[in-house]
């Protein structure tokens, strides 16, 4: 499931940047060193952030498929998709803005403002921007969650045990967002605190609807900071501060 959806991702960028790429190496002016384009020219940049919106897409087929198989089972009660015997929705959100806080109080302690590979595409226009923004809030939260405290979880549970499956799971998700956040320690250290409050949220519970409430108010501040930090400087000059602390909080999104 997890190869699955990074061959996806991997696809469909490849399907969304190659035709732009072949047609920009055509050109009489074509720069010499391609790999570049692909992180430098905003338009690459872009259409490889569009990209992941068909790659989640087709994720979250996949895990209806795997979990279903193909229809013939039910999807939501097996992967904890339902509140019955978790009722705080409220505890979830608040947890969700706690983490968030704490989370990038510690990105700022210990990574600063070290920029990272997302803040290198999120910083390479508005529309990239604002993208990542929508993505973060409307189809991350809970396509990550199927597959990592879903379908792994849920796996390695049965494999394993409950311990084993929340260190594989916490750990796994803390990696594979190493390459974004790279070198900033202190975004990975958040990412860390964030996969590791989950996973034990979705064993103590049982329930995976909570991590899904939980991931997304934890985006959704991100996601607020991301679509607003560019207009603070226009809003107010005395705001310094606030515009660092927004800053600091946007990164570890």
């Amino acid at each position: 499931m997890l190869v699955g959806s990074i061959v996806l991702q991997i696809g469909f960028s490849l399907l969304f940047f190659l035709p732009y790429l072949i047609r920009l190496s055509l050109r009489p002016d074509a720069p010499a060193n391609l790999v570049e384009v692909a992180l430098a020219d905003k338009t690459a940049v872009l259409l490889q952030v569009i990209a992941i919106l068909p790659a989640q897409l087709f994720s979250l087929a996949l895990v209806w498929a795997v979990v279903t198989r193909f229809g013939k089972l039910p999807f939501l009660a097996p992967l904890g998709l339902k509140w019955s015997g978790y009722p705080w929705l409220w505890g979830s959100v608040g947890l969700g803005v706690v983490l968030c806080g704490v989370g990038s109080g510690l990105a700022w302690l210990l990574g600063g403002e070290t920029p990272t590979k997302l803040d290198e595409i999120i910083n390479s226009s508005l529309a990239a921007r604002y993208t990542l923004a929508a993505l973060a809030v409307f189809t991350a939260p809970l396509v990550e969650e199927l597959i990592y405290r879903g379908v792994l979880y849920s796996a390695l549970h049965r494999l394993a045990g409950v311990l084993p499956a929340v260190v594989i799971v916490l750990g796994i998700f803390t990696l594979i967002h190493v390459p974004q956040y790279w070198p900033n320690f202190g975004v990975i250290a958040a990412v860390g605190l964030l996969s590791i409050s989950l996973t034990v949220v979705r064993a103590y519970s049982g329930r995976l609807l909570p991590c899904v409430v939980i991931h997304l108010v934890f985006n959704g501040i991100q996601a607020l900071v991301l679509v607003i930090e560019p207009h603070i400087p226009k809003l107010a000059q005395p705001g310094e501060i606030a515009v660092g602390i927004l800053w600091r909080l946007s990164m570890a999104i």
